[in-house]
């Protein structure tokens, strides 16, 4: 039987292939199919959002290569990041909560 964090990595890769399978390489996230993920699996975080070129921006600071597209290590980077700012968030509020 795999642990929680086993079955959360796991997760990360399957969603992570989900998307990207749909045009060109495989293996890599293209604009089109990042703005999707973003969209269906990130609903939270982008709510409010009214940046229309928020995905450009997106883009362009994961896309380390600078080969416009977004591989595997770039998108655990993103998820990494935005686990480190909820945990951050989370903190503060149970300061506030005299937790």
């Amino acid at each position: 039987m795999s642990t929680l964090l086993e079955d959360m990595m796991d997760a990360l890769i399957r969603i992570f292939h989900h998307y990207s399978d749909k045009e060109g390489d495989r293996y890599k996230l293209s604009k089109g199919e990042l703005k999707e993920l973003l969209t269906s699996e990130l609903t939270d975080f982008l709510s409010g959002q009214k940046d229309p070129v928020l995905v450009d921006k997106i883009m362009k600071d994961l896309d380390s290569n600078k080969d416009n597209k977004v591989d595997f290590n770039e998108f655990v980077i993103l998820v990494a990041a935005l686990t480190v700012v909820c945990n951050d968030f989370f903190k503060e509020w149970l300061k506030k909560e005299g937790f």
